[in-house]
């Protein structure tokens, strides 16, 4: 094949804010895939907040980004060569495959989606990695029951949005803190939400007390610092907190702020808990096929904000989570479908 691959590749490891230096455009040679792969054209890329983490150096849930390697992206594309006895050319698959416009795979963590079912980025947010974050974040560390107060952080972005809207479908009272009206606005009108806070403009202690009188029982995090310390004040007696993100920390160049509010789970017989979505990687098609149906008969809406541009758009792209410019899931459209 005469085409040719642009990449981003990480060049340093950011202090503070990620700044497009921090990566380096290459171009090579497309590769032809060989016996037992496939080579895809990468449409979609799914941008996440767990990405600036992925940048670091140091021990986490996954290994990190190394310097000169592609950065990581989990995307959707289409097959377009293939000796791959189980993938076509012509098939539609989401899996890691990297801020680049092709990839060759083995399969390995692959999974064929269907156009015809959802549009392709719905499988890079609700019917992907975001909604089986929410999914099996609510469900299993969760545990809510009709009736109890669910209380979610980040509320109107990917994850969010998700876990409220299936916290109303189990017959939960739900409450979202997001920053600024024109997304608190669509959480109560677009996604059901009984009650947004908007954390730019409002004392969220004091909104927490009037939207919760008799506590919290479900705290979903996303993002971590004052917002966490002002819903541990609010705890009902029993309240499970899960820690799925901390966007407010991710760009420090000082000691994450832990919660000085911590006793509360004390006194309340609360827990905390830490939940990473790879976990669940054996349960994935639970979680999309539960996801899936109530897309289907409308219960549940997919938002996806589709940004279109090369893959030199990435890093200012990734910077619109951390400016909280996104609402809903933000996808990255490098080619045409």
């Amino acid at each position: 094949m005469s085409r040719t691959n642009r990449q981003l590749r990480l060049a340093a490891r950011p202090v503070g804010e990620p700044r497009s230096t921090d990566w380096q455009q290459v171009e090579e040679p497309v590769a032809e895939p060989g016996d037992g792969e496939f080579l895809v054209q990468v449409l979609y890329l799914s941008i996440d907040p767990a990405m600036r983490g992925w940048m670091n150096a140091g021990k986490s849930y996954i290994r990190p980004v190394e310097i000169g390697e592609v950065m990581r992206a989990g995307a959707v594309g289409r097959v377009i060569a293939s000796r791959h006895p189980e993938f076509s050319v012509g098939d539609h698959v989401s899996g890691s495959f990297g801020v680049q416009e092709y990839c060759v795979s083995d399969g390995h963590g692959v999974t064929k989606v269907d156009p015809a079912t959802a549009p392709l980025p719905v499988y890079l947010g609700t019917l992907g990695m975001s909604g089986m974050t929410a999914y099996f974040g609510l469900l299993d560390i969760g545990r809510p029951e009709p009736g109890q107060t669910v209380v979610v952080s980040g509320a109107a972005g990917a994850v969010g949005n998700v876990v409220g809207q299936v916290a109303k479908i189990l017959g939960c009272r739900v409450i979202g803190i997001a920053g600024g009206e024109r997304k608190c606005r669509s959480l109560v009108e677009e996604f059901g939400f009984d009650a947004a806070i908007d954390y730019q403009t409002e004392d969220v202690r004091k909104a927490l007390r009037e939207h919760a009188p008799d506590g919290v029982d479900i705290y979903f995090d996303n993002v971590g610092g004052d917002i966490l310390d002002a819903v541990l004040t609010r705890l009902a007696r029993g309240a499970r907190i899960v820690i799925c993100g901390a966007i407010s920390q991710y760009n420090n160049t000082e000691p994450v702020k832990g919660p000085s509010n911590y006793m509360s789970l004390l006194v309340n017989r609360a827990s905390m808990t830490g939940m990473v979505v790879f976990d669940y990687a054996g349960r994935y098609g639970e979680g999309v096929a539960q996801l899936a149906e109530w897309l289907g008969d409308g219960r549940l809406l997919s938002k996806e904000d589709v940004v279109s541009g090369g893959v030199e758009t990435f890093p200012e792209t990734l910077m619109r989570l951390f400016r909280g410019e996104n609402l809903g899931k933000l996808v990255l459209q490098i080619a045409d479908a």
